[in-house]
């Protein structure tokens, strides 16, 4: 007879792994972007909780607070029953990748992306 904690019946990691690895990816990309707008002049976070890590730890409380969206994330993605989770999952990586899109562009050309594309 095997014996499984309750935890472990209500964690249920979403079934696609191509949706995390994809989630994963582009909140790499954010993170490492939301540490260089610390870095330069021209950009500034606009995240609270980001800022209010940065000034409790400096730099590595910016990854602090990505990592805590990160578990965030998993957490409730596993929470979730299939198929709500990879939807779930899904609907957050389309964020993160306007995020992380936005991010990178606001880097390189000094101009976020609803102006480069003109909408602003």
């Amino acid at each position: 007879m095997s014996v499984q904690s309750s935890l472990g019946k209500r964690l249920d990691p979403p079934g696609s792994i191509g949706v995390r690895l994809t989630f994963l990816v582009f909140w790499g990309i954010d993170a490492v972007a939301a540490t260089l707008f610390f870095l330069v002049p021209y950009a500034s976070e606009l995240n609270p909780v980001t800022v209010f890590f940065y000034q409790l730890f400096g730099l590595p409380g910016v990854l602090l607070a990505a990592a805590c969206y990160a578990a965030v994330v998993i957490l409730i993605g596993h929470v979730l029953s299939d198929p709500m989770d990879i939807r779930f999952v899904a609907i957050v990586v389309g964020l993160y990748v306007l995020f992380a899109a936005n991010n990178v562009l606001l880097l390189m050309y000094r101009e976020p992306l609803p102006e480069l594309l003109g909408l602003w």
